[in-house]
């Protein structure tokens, strides 16, 4: 058995690092687990877009101009709708200035790299957990996990999931979630020489069904992805790469493909479904990340959502962790569940019910249709879509007004 931790973090991707850094940096001790032995391991499924509402932790965490330095490239959002482009306005609203496009093959390694230089933070490559450690009352106290061929137990006052979509721990902690089926499959690849628009990092096709995406990131790397109704699967089959690049190719103003030297692998899922979890802790216990709520990747929320509810839990759980009893931490986990749900319950809820669907709600069909033509509604738009406002923000009345003016004649004609 391992010496105690205030809290033992269970994954290493950007939820993990951002909540042992934070933790760390408050005076918590933390061991941080990842099951991979490679400290250059990374996730590859991920479009490798941050929207800027994760911007604010990622400066908190003191990490911005560190990926900075190694290329990350701002974002700022450009919208295709068959109804024209929406664009985001530099200093149009009080969000953050831009969203950060990085891989993570980059990424995950700084963010490992800035965990284990925080001085309480212990990181562990190749243990993989196995099982829960309880008390007599059935409170998690420590995980148990395989190292080096053997078992180590880790005794903690919190154990923090943070092991994505397929949680381990909350598969032990018993904290089911619910799946949505997705109507969409998704297959992308980096590529250089592509040529993109000047001052445009990033764009999204919303061509209802289907979605497509360039990513312009670092290393001169430019991501194309699609994310397509099933029914085109079939396309597929015989050559991915072939069908990625007739989909961009297709584009309205796409992206120069002349050039055009695919860098990665093509990487994909026929198969990804949304996850929502009704509770994400328990009694020592407590998720983050994809592990608490998987979302849909076509919308490029996952990094930002890691970090995110990782400083949410940090901030709830910072105080109470090194010297408070077990019921207060488990009182202040519960307050970080409630944040999250307020957070970001409701863009969960849009997602899933566009991942059903083979286009929008009629009345977000409005608002787009508006943005094409009005800076306001465009704004709005925009603060929902970088994760900055609620989605009821697209449902106001005088928004709805407004939006439905400004886009007289182009309804009928779409």
């Amino acid at each position: 058995m391992t010496d105690g931790f205030d809290a033992v973090v269970v994954g290493s991707g950007p939820a993990g690092c951002a909540a042992a850094i934070l933790l760390g940096r408050a005076g918590a001790t933390v061991a941080l687990l990842e099951a991979h032995r490679d400290r250059a391991y990374y996730k590859r499924l991920c479009t490798h877009s941050i929207r800027s509402s994760a911007l604010p932790t990622i400066q908190r965490l003191g990490v911005e101009s560190v990926l900075e330095r190694h290329g990350a490239v701002h974002g700022h959002e450009n919208v295709w709708t068959k109804y024209g482009w929406i664009r985001e306005r530099a200093g149009a609203t009080t969000r953050p200035e831009h969203g950060l496009n990085i891989r993570r093959k980059t990424l995950d390694p700084l963010m490992r790299a800035t965990a284990e230089a925080v001085p309480s933070v212990q990181l562990m490559m190749g243990a993989r957990v196995r099982e829960l450690s309880r008390d007599a009352a059935g409170r998690v106290t420590g995980v148990v996990a395989e190292v080096d061929g053997g078992s180590a137990e880790f005794r903690s006052r919190l154990v923090i999931g943070a092991d994505g979509n397929s949680s381990k721990i909350a598969e032990l902690a018993k904290l089911a979630g619910r799946p949505t089926p997705n109507r969409r499959f998704g297959y992308f690849a980096g590529y250089r020489g592509v040529r993109t628009p000047p001052g445009v990092p990033h764009a999204l096709w919303l061509m209802e069904p289907d979605v497509a995406y360039f990513f312009r990131n670092d290393g001169d790397v430019t991501i194309l992805a699609c994310f397509l109704d099933k029914e085109k699967l079939p396309e597929f089959r015989d050559d991915r790469e072939a069908a990625l690049l007739a989909t961009i190719a297709q584009l309205p103003d796409g992206p120069d493909l002349s050039e055009a030297e695919r860098v990665t692998d093509v990487i994909g899922t026929t198969d990804y479904p949304l996850i929502t979890r009704k509770r994400i802790v328990a009694p020592g216990v407590a998720l983050v990340g994809d592990a608490a709520m998987t979302g849909d990747p076509m919308w490029g929320v996952g990094c930002g959502w890691a970090f995110q509810s990782a400083e949410w839990l940090s901030e709830a759980v910072a105080g109470v962790l090194p010297a408070g009893s077990d019921a207060e931490i488990d009182t202040a986990a519960r307050r970080y569940q409630r944040k999250h749900r307020r957070r970001l319950a409701l863009h969960q809820l849009s997602a899933v019910d566009f991942s059903q669907k083979s286009g929008l709600n009629p009345l977000v069909d409005v608002v787009v249709a508006g943005a094409a033509r009005d800076n306001k509604v465009a704004d709005r738009f925009v603060d929902v879509g970088t994760r900055n406002r609620s989605p009821l923000v697209l449902f106001s009345p005088l928004l709805l007004a407004r939006a439905a003016m400004a886009a007289r004649g182009l309804l009928n004609r779409a």
